[in-house]
């Protein structure tokens, strides 16, 4: 067979083997997800009950590798990322319009998880009947509160943030970067290219990653079972299903109430191209982590790249539905029932205003301690609650997370809809996996749209 006989099939990104009989079938990325998923509690089952020690290691090790591998890119990735979507705005009409937009949907959305949240935590009393007692906790060994949330916006020095990994300090020097360098116009234009240079960069080098995320998968969802066990589950299993409850609520009745009502676009069609980030969300337990993943899929459902790449980055470390609004509402009422403390009116009104001003403070980081923290010193309730809820966090943590990305996606389509940007073709056609294959869609002819 000649060179030019193979050339089309080299461009698009198959591969040629000797035939078509040798070719191994692509297997579609959310599978691989899901056979992970099963493969890792079948494995963290058989740990447990067998106490087998090697194994318990193994998944330990495989699951920690991964997530070390995701925060390794966070600092830069987070860096680049505000400071690149903050100069890109100039190339957007009505920029100060979008950018208001975007953050009155983070916000609208955030109090409508929050008081969801409430609501479940009021109906279900996740705190009685748990044989939890107050001695079972025991304080964090940080804590956040609003002093040092404020205070520690500014850092102290430029190295600092970035080998403590504080997305928070991260964020204010990239967002403080990137309005320099709109003031400085052309000047900047160097250092522009440079960054964007950079971002694809570690973009690319997250792929790799992301690719990983099956067998990262085995080891995070394996260790979980073998370690906490379905006893520990168990005790928490009231305050575990008002979670998950809660954040499917969300994700899967508001979120689609807003797209039919406020955006008049197919829910169904969202989550089918938004459903690789969402699943690699929960896996990863990292908002950032997935920022990447978010983007393309985010781009795909007919939001203008140039938009995308501010709203996206911006809500990766702001827009937490799960982590900052329904968890620390569930929380704190699971906590106060646990140490016989009464909440008011005024206490879930405290909550509401710190789920949504505060939510920065979880950083699209693994985990949201700080802000249970926060939430938790702003209400006056024993930090030692924390302690209660720290051996369930990661099964927790999964849902969460995959609720962040959801909504971080989600309002870009909201907003675009809602200023006529949207390309509903790109909106209606959205349907494979980016990770299955980014490099497929560089290759492809310039003259021909491609929905991004």
């Amino acid at each position: 067979m000649s060179a030019n006989s193979t050339s089309p099939e080299a461009g698009t990104g198959k591969p040629s083997g000797s035939g078509p009989g040798f070719r191994i079938p692509s297997v579609p990325f959310w599978v691989q997800i899901v056979a992970g998923l099963v493969l890792g509690v079948l494995l963290g089952w058989l740990t447990r009950s067998q106490d087998i020690d090697w194994l318990y290691t193994t998944l330990d090790k495989i699951g920690h590798l991964f997530v070390q591998l995701l925060k390794l890119a966070v600092a830069p990735l987070v860096f680049f990322a505000i400071m690149v979507s903050i100069t890109n705005l100039r190339k957007v009409n009505n920029a100060a319009r979008l950018a208001t937009r975007t953050l009155l949907w983070f916000m609208i959305t955030s109090l409508i998880a929050v008081a969801i949240g409430l609501a479940i935590g009021l109906i279900t009393n996740p705190g009685s009947g748990t044989g939890l007692t107050p001695k079972d906790g025991a304080k964090p060994e940080h804590a956040g509160s609003w002093l040092d949330f404020l205070t520690g916006i500014i850092p102290t020095d430029v190295i600092t943030p970035f080998t403590e990994l504080n997305v928070l300090q991260i964020v204010f020097m990239a967002a403080v970067a990137g309005i320099a360098a709109l003031q400085l116009g052309e000047k900047a234009k160097p250092i522009l290219t440079l960054s964007e240079s950079v971002l694809e960069l570690l973009q690319k080098a997250l792929w790799w990653v992301i690719r990983l995320a099956p067998l990262g998968t085995v080891g995070l969802i394996g260790y979980a079972i073998a370690d906490y066990g379905w006893d520990l589950i168990g005790k928490y299993a009231t305050f575990t299903a008002d979670v998950y409850i809660g954040c499917a609520l969300v994700m899967f009745g508001v979120y689609p109430l807003l797209l039919a009502t406020v955006a008049k676009v197919s829910p169904l069609q969202f989550f089918k191209g938004a459903w690789p980030a969402i699943q690699l969300a929960f896996v990863s337990r990292s908002s950032v982590g997935t920022m990447p993943v978010t983007q393309k899929v985010t781009e795909r459902l007919g939001v203008p790249k140039e938009y995308a790449s501010f709203a996206v980055p911006f809500g990766a470390t702001t827009k937490m539905d799960g982590c900052a609004a329904i968890y620390p509402a569930l929380a704190a009422i699971f906590i106060a029932q646990i140490f016989d403390v009464q909440l008011g009116i005024g206490d879930y009104v405290l909550i509401a205003f710190v789920s949504v001003i505060g939510s920065a403070a979880t950083a699209g980081l693994t985990g949201a301690t700080v802000m249970l923290t926060l939430t938790l010193s702003t209400l006056g309730l024993p930090l030692e609650g924390v302690g209660l809820l720290l051996a369930i966090d990661p099964i927790l943590d999964m849902m969460r997370t995959a609720t962040n990305v959801a909504g971080q996606a989600l309002v870009p389509v909201l907003v675009s809809a809602r200023e006529k940007i949207l390309d509903h073709d790109a909106y209606n056609s959205a349907s494979a996996s980016p990770v299955d294959g980014p490099e497929v869609r560089e290759e492809e002819p310039k003259g021909v749209p491609v929905p991004a």
